[in-house]
């Protein structure tokens, strides 16, 4: 079990965003932790900046919905390592899209720019346990054998 500690910004009235520090790419960037999202989902444009070659994404015939549209161009993407704290998964395979609508929110409000959303595949697979007042994520090492 690995304890990640969490930031919780509050969206000027409007609610509250979950944000965790991921190692990505040998760089470092924010990620949104969101309980509702069925994918952990990485940004195009985020990984094309980071090095990432637009040739390295594998297309997809599947139309995204949510993020304010339903008809969002998605990619897949294997990443060889994402980091958070002390706890690391290997080669897992990610959706990409274009979320440069939830940056631009973010720079709006003078927050900084996030490279994606970490959801329920990895949150539900590693036994996800969020600590409100204490401001961590709990992930366990191994995936859970889930039926």
């Amino acid at each position: 079990m690995q304890k990640i500690p969490l930031e919780i910004i509050n969206l000027e009235g409007d609610g509250f965003h979950i944000l965790v520090d991921v190692h990505l790419l040998d760089k470092t960037f924010k990620m949104v932790l969101d309980t509702g999202a069925s994918k952990t989902v990485l940004d195009k444009n985020t990984l094309i900046e980071a090095g990432i070659q637009d040739e390295d994404f594998e297309s997809t015939n599947i139309i995204s919905t949510g993020l304010g549209t339903n008809s969002m161009e998605s990619f897949m993407l294997k990443i060889p390592e994402l980091r958070l704290e002390n706890w690391l998964i290997k080669n897992h395979l990610t959706a990409v899209l274009d979320l440069s609508t939830i940056n631009y929110a973010y720079n709006q409000m003078n927050f900084s720019p996030v490279v994606g959303v970490l959801g329920g595949d990895i949150l539900r697979q590693y036994g996800a346990v969020i600590d409100y007042k204490k401001k961590t994520l709990t992930l366990t090492n191994r995936k859970l054998k889930l039926k």
